[in-house]
């Protein structure tokens, strides 16, 4: 297994552009099972979970032509259906939590779908009711293996139907749409994600024929069609990326600028920064963030302590409450990290504990942290990534720290974040990949 040892205490300097958007490209990549024609994807983002995904449609015989690392066409016209009983299948799709987004398509066009038990972040429950009960109201049935904990999905003829979600699962929402594109009549789906990388999805959906009206609201009205066509799509940049290297900036007193950011994407992320003190500029579609020597917490107008908590957006996303958290370790003042979503996400502190940071976990959802006004240096420590954000976290808190760090179990981290080693490398940073 390999490890990065980090060299933490430099200043780094330059540019550097976000990848293509992780959470966006797993839904995308699944959608081309809903035509027999050629999709073309651009801005794929070049990282394991999405290469593992591309894999399983080549192993359901998708055509799939590698134009570059970044780009591809698929061409889902001769699909072995019969592959998703195979337990070749059950342990690739294992791996991946993304793999889950492939059962929408093929119970809209193929009538049947296996989803085997997911793999991906160890980050607590990520429950699949909201995409079983969802087929259930399209008119799916589902049988559960125990033995093999694999649901099977089939339905004669999908109908459209009105429902109301029980949460705005982006996933859940994204497996919901898809399926129903192709069902029978008119589906209502209230409480509906609108997350932008579920916008992406409907227009690219819509580009291929379908009829989705709604999109970017929490209500999605969709009228089911026959058939869908081919189509061309580029991936947004990965807003996860684009908070992360404002933390990373920040945490070293680095001088950065994020190229083709896709400011207009964003939403609330720049003011939840600004809220730890960073300052930023905006050029075009361009950040750039300064050498800060020191940043200080906002408070509330009536002088109460500033609390961040994620929530379904337009509100701050979860996946970006770690690099809030390891922010504002170097910064002036204290904040609240409530973390709402994921109950086991915040357990990483413990390492940011061993290397100094002042950091009270109050339960598994809430944690204050204390901070530092650079008047104590974080020291290097040995560590292991538990999961994508929080090994990207603690990668980034390495570098703002004194003296040689080693992370270990650095997959987790590749899973979401591409070449991020020689990309930071770029940028001045120590980082040396170990197997």
């Amino acid at each position: 297994m390999s490890s990065f040892e980090v060299t933490g205490g430099k200043r780094l300097k330059g540019e550097i552009m976000p990848q293509g958007a992780k959470n966006e490209a797993l839904q995308i990549i699944s959608a081309v099972l809903l035509t027999a024609e050629k999709v073309t994807i651009k801005n794929i983002p070049d990282i394991l979970d999405v290469n593992r995904l591309i894999d399983l449609l080549s192993l359901l015989n998708v055509k799939v032509e590698r134009i570059s690392r970044y780009e591809c066409t698929f061409q889902a016209d001769d699909v072995h259906v019969d592959y998703f009983a195979t337990e070749d299948f059950r342990q690739k799709s294992s791996k991946m939590r993304g793999s889950v987004m492939i059962a929408g398509p093929m119970l809209a066009r193929f009538k049947k779908a296996y989803i085997p038990k997911p793999g991906g972040d160890k980050i607590g429950r990520r429950r699949l009711d909201t995409h079983i009960i969802g087929f259930q109201k399209l008119g799916a049935k589902f049988e559960y293996d125990e033995r093999l904990d694999e649901f099977l999905l089939k339905a004669n003829q999908l109908t459209g139907a009105y429902m109301l979600l029980d949460e705005p699962s982006v996933t859940g929402t994204a497996n919901i749409v898809m399926a129903a594109v192709m069902a029978k009549g008119k589906t209502i789906i209230y409480n509906a994600a609108c997350e932008p990388y579920l916008q992406q999805l409907c227009n690219m959906l819509n580009r291929m024929g379908a009829k989705i009206n709604g999109v970017g609201s929490n209500m999605l009205i969709i009228e089911g069609v026959d058939e869908l066509h081919g189509t061309e799509h580029t991936m947004l940049p990965d807003m996860i990326e684009v908070g992360s290297f404002i933390g990373l900036a920040a945490m070293t007193q680095s001088e950065i600028t994020i190229k083709n950011a896709g400011i207009q994407h964003l939403g609330i992320i720049p003011e939840k920064f600004k809220l730890l003190g960073i300052q930023m500029e905006f050029k075009n579609d361009n950040i750039h963030i300064p050498s800060q020597e020191l940043y200080e917490v906002q408070r509330y107008l009536d002088g109460s302590t500033v609390t961040i908590s994620d929530h379904p957006w337009p509100g701050f996303t979860p996946d970006l409450l770690s690099i809030i958290l390891v922010t504002a370790i170097h910064a002036k003042g204290s904040v609240l990290i409530h973390q709402k979503m994921f109950e086991s996400r915040l357990f990483f502190v413990d390492k940011l504990i061993d290397m100094g940071a002042q950091i009270i976990l109050c339960d598994p959802h809430r944690a204050v942290v204390v901070g530092l006004e650079r008047k104590q240096k974080l020291r290097g420590v040995t560590m292991a990534s538990p999961d994508i954000r929080a090994g990207v976290s603690l990668l980034f808190t390495a570098l703002s720290a004194d003296g040689k760090s080693t992370i270990q179990n650095i997959e987790q981290i590749y899973r979401g974040y591409q070449h991020i080693d020689e990309r930071l490398q770029l940028l001045g940073a120590e980082i040396v990949k170990v197997d």
